[in-house]
């Protein structure tokens, strides 16, 4: 197999491999890292990592961050763990229940978008040469970078490579379940497909149903092993407690100003796209809980106050963390949601088997861009998602990311923009970059748009229109 030009072939040169070799180095910090321990840790990095440890390790979010990033840890090492043993290592997109394989004793998943995400931030070159590797073999260019950074890091053969992939995307993001075709295809590996029914009645419901119990049949047959109902009620009972701490975060935003650091709103749902059902997702949303809890009882807010409360249309950047969500909440701005957030869990009950992978199953019918993107009407969806939460959680802006891949969305958002202006009076900023590549659009150039939209048309508009309670 071709690989990178000029690039020695080593066990360090792939996305996954240069990810978890920092991650290595950060599971071994402690808990309670002092500020003089973080800032001689940030010397130590290259600095694009520089860039991001600073972000993660800045003393509002520091704690959380740590347990976020050793749980990250843990389940990158469980899948590098897994090829030794003999163990599957099933690739998932993002939205696709990552409990359902945890409840496998001999399988463990693995999210594309998600460590796209890690690596760019987490090592040198933010990723750029996979997605050029990946635009060399002829990948069109208008697919997402989300999967495309990881997945061209697979397609150069240096990369750990996935036993399996699984696809629920379609319809959902179909640049996404385009890309993960052609991996499987590519290598050779087997792809297990989830798909849903625009039909959101009780029929379409059914046949979702259906959809899920036959991959579930098939994964079984696959992996050589039945989910026993023990496994999987251990792994339930986590979903649950998770889901509890969830609803907890969200009833802090509430307060004004938002005592939920920003950057809390990516740890959630990298908590939902990776270790949902494990002990270790648990810990991570208590310490957010825990943490939230003492800014509010402290008063504790970076800016000297609240000036705008934020709802993300859509995803955010995550080519600059500090530059984002740390920037905007020392601004004032605070990032109260993105879509990515929107998966409302539901408890699970645990009276047998069925009824827990039928609530496994209803997770995955109601998840983020599956429930809107893939509804009956797209832009009905959207808005009712949209304007439900930007009034529950008392936003009084909207901020559409533009990412270029994004067609279907770009296709409605001003559909949105007029819905939610209409009815809570809550002006959108579309924005244009790519949410995973730094060269598209620079953060400096976003943090400008942002800030002129607040000074310009939020905040003035407060001030006559609509003050926060």
């Amino acid at each position: 197999m071709t690989i990178l030009a000029g690039a020695p072939r080593t066990s360090r040169e792939g996305l996954f491999e240069r990810v978890i070799a920092m991650l290595d180095m950060v599971r071994s910090i402690p808990d309670d890292l002092s500020d003089e321990e973080s800032e001689g840790v940030i010397a130590l990095m290259p600095p694009d990592v520089a860039e991001t440890l600073e972000g993660f390790l800045n003393p509002r979010v520091r704690r959380a961050s740590i347990a976020y990033l050793k749980m990250i840890g843990k389940w990158m090492d469980e899948a590098r763990e897994a090829k030794e043993t003999g163990k599957k290592v099933i690739l998932v997109p993002f939205n696709f229940v990552p409990e359902l394989i945890h409840a496998f004793e001999n399988a463990v998943p693995l999210t594309s978008e998600v460590l796209t995400s890690l690596g760019a931030g987490a090592i040198e070159g933010k990723g750029h040469r996979y997605w050029d590797y990946a635009m060399g073999l002829g990948i069109p260019d208008h697919l997402c970078s989300s999967s495309t950074i990881e997945l061209g890091s697979m397609l150069t053969g240096q990369d750990f490579e996935a036993d399996a992939i699984v696809s629920s995307t379609a319809g959902a993001c179909d640049a996404n379940s385009k890309i993960h075709e052609f991996v499987a295809h590519y290598l050779g590996i087997p792809q297990f497909i989830l798909e849903k029914p625009v039909d959101d009645t009780e029929r379409g419901r059914e046949q979702f149903r259906r959809n899920f119990y036959r991959l579930v049949s098939n994964l079984e047959e696959y992996i050589g092993e039945e989910i026993s109902e023990e496994r999987l009620r251990d792994v339930v009972e986590n979903c649950n407690r998770a889901a509890e701490l969830h609803y907890q975060l969200w009833e802090l935003k509430k307060n004004v100003p938002c005592p939920v650091p920003n950057l809390f709103s990516f740890f959630v749902y990298g908590c939902r796209f990776t270790m949902w059902g494990r002990p270790e997702a648990v810990r991570c949303m208590e310490v957010m809980v825990e943490e939230s809890r003492r800014r509010l009882e402290a008063g504790e807010y970076p800016a000297p106050r609240e000036l705008a409360r934020v709802g993300w249309l859509y995803v955010g950047y995550y080519i600059d963390y500090n530059g984002l969500f740390n920037w905007m909440e020392e601004q004032g701005y605070s990032y109260l949601f993105d879509v990515l957030d929107l998966f409302f869990p539901d408890p699970i009950p645990t009276d047998s088997r069925e009824t827990m992978l039928d609530g496994v199953c209803e997770a995955a019918r109601r998840f983020p861009m599956t429930r809107q993107m893939g509804a009956d009407s797209m832009s009905v969806a959207w808005i009712d998602d949209a304007v439900h939460m930007c009034r529950e959680m008392n936003a009084n802006c909207g901020i559409y990311c533009g990412h270029h891949a994004c067609k279907q969305t770009w296709s409605v958002i001003s559909i949105v923009q007029k819905e939610l202006m209409d009815r809570i009076g809550a002006p959108t900023l579309c924005l244009q970059g790519d949410a995973w590549l730094s060269g598209m659009t620079p953060m400096s150039r976003l943090q400008g748009d942002i800030d002129e939209f607040m000074k310009n048309v939020v905040i003035k508009r407060r001030r006559v229109h609509r003050p926060l309670r």
